[in-house]
C-alpha cells in the first residue's frame, strides 16, 4: 500500500491508472486507507445517440445550419458576454 503525502502525488497516481492498472490502494496519514477503482464508461459515440433519437438528429442538423450562417456563439464568447448582474 502506497503512502500519499500530497494531492499532487495522488493525482499523479490517478493519471497513471489504466484498464490494466485499475485498482489503486493508498494510505493518507491522519485519514486512513483507501482503494480507488477505475471503472471505464461505455464509449458510445454521438452518432449512435443520433441514430437512436430522431429528435436529437434534427436538433444537431439545425445547430450545424445556424453555425454555418454565423448564428452561433462559442462557449468562450458566451462566457465573455455574461456579467455578474446576469445571475441576480
Amino acid at each position: 500500500m502506497e503512502k500519499v503525502n500530497s494531492p499532487e502525488e495522488l493525482m499523479e497516481s490517478i493519471a497513471n491508472m489504466s484498464r490494466d492498472n485499475s485498482v489503486y490502494q493508498f494510505h493518507v496519514p491522519g485519514k486512513g486507507r483507501f482503494a480507488l477503482v477505475l471503472q471505464e464508461e461505455e464509449q458510445q459515440s454521438i452518432q449512435a445517440d443520433v441514430e437512436a433519437n430522431l429528435e436529437l438528429k434534427v436538433i444537431i442538423e439545425q445547430s450545424r445550419k445556424e453555425f454555418k450562417h454565423g448564428k452561433a456563439m462559442s462557449t468562450s464568447e458566451l462566457l465573455k458576454s455574461l456579467s455578474p448582474k446576469d445571475f441576480r
